[in-house]
């Protein structure tokens, strides 16, 4: 375990990119577990049953290299619905099952700073396998508006702003969440516009654009495999086509569309063919394509993200 553990850091390491501090460590080298590193602290996860004592002797294995304080364990259902009924403090236990507790801490991905917290239950402010996507909208972001929808923590939103974006609105349900976008966009010396953190459901908010005729030069979709509002249910292997579709009615002419979707038993075809169905007739040149970053993810990645340009 321990030479295991220290090969995988040195390589990852070695091809990351610059001033970044958090990346996935451990990805299929140990069965149905990840291990992630943010700053110096690791998070655990299981995607089976662990047997007795497994996360602890993780953890010890960890804090053995000398570059881990605190490792957090999440337990992680693969069906998304049974994981939102479940006691999060059983799945995501808060205190660390080796080392001092840690409320929060800042890391680095690609010099712009993140605001983690390892015992926020199963979604510690941060999805590292989107990091190349974050990258992308940056790259382009520069002076478009920018919609940034089921935004968590405005990862996107963030990104958007460093890379010069004209606006960019973050919408999703959770205040709680944008607010802690909030403080990742000053944390990166931008002044937040109160106005851009949309407390909402994503589906209405995009119905209350179109209504309005208002339109985004580059609009975000990265929403979970399953979501329940008291307005909507939404099931990204059966629904994707349909929020496809209510998008592409605000995005600008010439403007970009990202499609994201992580649910690992949606193909890459069948997320293909939920975007071509989305956008149905409307005029369209795929831009790119891409995943998770082979510098640290498993390849194919789950991760599936399509740019096309409307």
């Amino acid at each position: 375990m321990d030479a295991l553990l220290k090969e995988a850091l040195v390589r990852r390491r070695a091809r990351l990119p610059a001033e970044t501090s958090c990346f996935r460590w451990i990805d299929g080298e140990l069965p149905g577990v990840t291990i992630d590193l943010f700053a110096d602290v690791a998070v655990v996860s299981f995607y089976r049953v662990a047997v007795p004592d497994e996360a602890r002797g993780i953890g010890e294995a960890l804090r053995s290299t000398g570059v881990v304080r605190s490792v957090f364990v999440k337990h992680r259902p693969r069906e998304a619905k049974r994981a939102a009924n479940e006691d999060v403090s059983l799945l995501a236990p808060p205190e660390p099952i080796v080392g001092d507790a840690v409320s929060e801490l800042e890391v680095l991905e690609q010099g712009l700073r993140f605001v983690i917290r390892p015992a926020n239950g199963l979604s510690v402010g941060l999805y590292l396998d989107a990091r190349d996507a974050r990258g992308w909208v940056r790259a382009h972001a520069k002076g478009r508006r920018v919609l940034n929808l089921f935004s968590y923590t405005c990862g996107f939103g963030v990104a958007a702003r460093l890379g010069g974006a004209a606006r960019a609105a973050n919408v999703d349900v959770s205040r709680k969440v944008l607010d802690w976008g909030e403080e990742n966009l000053t944390k990166n010396g931008l002044t937040p516009e109160r106005f851009d953190f949309i407390a909402g459901d994503s589906f209405d908010w995009l119905a209350r654009f179109a209504k309005k005729g208002e339109q985004f030069d580059l609009v975000v979709l990265d929403p979970p495999g399953f979501a329940t509002t008291k307005t909507s249910r939404f099931t990204a292997a059966r629904d994707y086509h349909q929020l496809v579709a209510a998008a592409e009615k605000i995005v600008a002419p010439e403007g970009l569309l990202l499609s994201m979707c992580n649910v690992e038993a949606l193909s890459a075809d069948e997320f293909d063919s939920q975007l071509e169905r989305g956008l149905g007739s409307r005029k369209r040149r795929r831009v790119t394509a891409f995943g998770a970053s082979a510098v640290d993810f498993q390849q194919p990645s789950a991760l599936k993200c399509v740019v096309h340009e409307l």
